[in-house]
């Protein structure tokens, strides 16, 4: 593995890259090599939840099935949010079953995530997608046991230079998410506010992702 795509949403087949790729229950591929499935919270429909939550199940069990999710809350959708934290839950069930860490999706509702994550006693990691906020919630995030993943933030926004540099080596991830660059020039990014070498940088997310995802059953 050269490099590592924590999230992203186009599969490109490159043999160099390891991509996780977001699946969703109503379009599986099955081609795709490794990948997160989950029921993202845009994308609720009310009379499928069950039907969904099998399908995940069924998934979760195959090695190809790295992690759950995108999934989460978002304050700023039409859901309703007390749907969304059911469904939520009932997925971060699952991830604590079958021992799988958990793409979140957070949209305003950090300090809710916090609290599911401690009422739940949830031991699995879990990895915040897309982060873009603040040193104060990236703090609070890496205290209570989070990992954050960074990429079309990190490109767009120079702001996040300090906050990604705050971040421990063992706690990040890089990702493309929906954005048309590829993973190098996150890494390349990264590697520079780091002030690492591209090979350290590799190096780090390398061990980073034995961790999380227990490479040793993949």
């Amino acid at each position: 593995m050269e490099f590592f795509n924590f999230h992203t949403h186009q599969f490109t087949n490159n043999p160099d890259i390891l991509e996780l790729v977001n699946q969703y229950p109503q379009d599986f591929d099955a081609s795709i090599p490794f990948y997160s499935i989950g029921i993202h919270p845009w994308y609720i429909v009310e009379n499928r939840i069950d039907a969904h939550l099998k399908i995940i199940e069924e998934k979760l069990k195959q090695n190809k099935c790295l992690a759950i999710g995108e999934c989460g809350l978002d304050k700023r959708i039409e859901i309703p949010f007390d749907q969304q934290i059911i469904v939520f839950e009932k997925q971060l069930y699952l991830a604590e079953k079958n021992k799988k860490p958990v793409v979140i999706h957070c949209v305003a509702a950090f300090q809710e995530i916090i609290a599911i994550k401690k009422k739940m006693k949830i031991s699995v990691p879990m990895i915040i997608h897309g982060f873009s906020k603040n040193i104060q919630i990236s703090n609070q995030l890496i205290k209570e046991g989070f990992y954050l993943s960074f990429g079309k933030s990190l490109l767009r926004n120079s702001d996040l230079k300090t906050i990604f540099q705050n971040v421990p080596n063992d706690r990040f991830f890089l990702e493309t998410d929906t954005i048309e660059e590829n993973i190098d020039k996150v890494y390349d990014l990264a590697s520079k506010y780091k002030q690492l070498t591209i090979r350290e940088l590799k190096s780090i997310i390398t061990s980073n992702f034995e961790v999380v995802f227990n490479a040793s059953k993949i």
